[in-house]
Parts: structure tokens; sequence; C-alpha cells
């Protein structure tokens, strides 16, 4: 079932607001536990090990960003020219 242009939009400002901060916090988290676990990373492997956490996070989310700053498609098909206010 494929999500509405709405529904698309509300769900990746959640993602944003809520889901971002949450996995920034769990990611500082993860990288501090391994650093006192097994010590601290050269600095270019810590910089590569947060390069790689700050792309893996959009990956299951890829469908839902698409298309989410573009005009409601379906405004177009009805005659609708206003943008989605909410």
């Amino acid at each position: 079932m494929a999500l509405g242009y709405k529904t698309r939009r509300r769900l990746a400002l959640l993602i944003l607001l809520v889901g971002m901060p949450l996995y920034v916090a769990a990611a500082v988290t993860a990288v501090n536990w391994f650093d006192r676990t097994w010590g601290r990373l050269p600095i270019w492997a810590e910089v590569l090990v947060y390069l790689a956490l700050g792309v893996i996070w959009i990956l299951p989310f890829k469908a839902v960003f698409r298309g989410v700053g573009q005009p409601d498609p379906q405004a177009e098909k009805t005659g609708d020219r206003t943008r989605d206010a909410g």
C-alpha cells in the first residue's frame, strides 16, 4: 500500500523532529561505548564511522522522503493550485 502525499509529509516531519535526534543520541552512545570497551579509534576511522552512520539512517526512509519537497501531485490533477498548508 502506497502512502499518500500528506501522510508522507507528516511522517517525514515526525522522522526529522523525533527520530533523527534519537538516532543521533543512539549513534553517539554506541561510539562512546565502543571507545570505552575497546579503546579509541584513530581520528580518521572515527570520522569514517560517523560519516557511515550519517548515511545509513536514511536508507530505510528513502521512500518516505522522495518527492516530499515537491507540490502535491494530486493537486495538479484536480486543478487545485494551492500548496498544502499542513
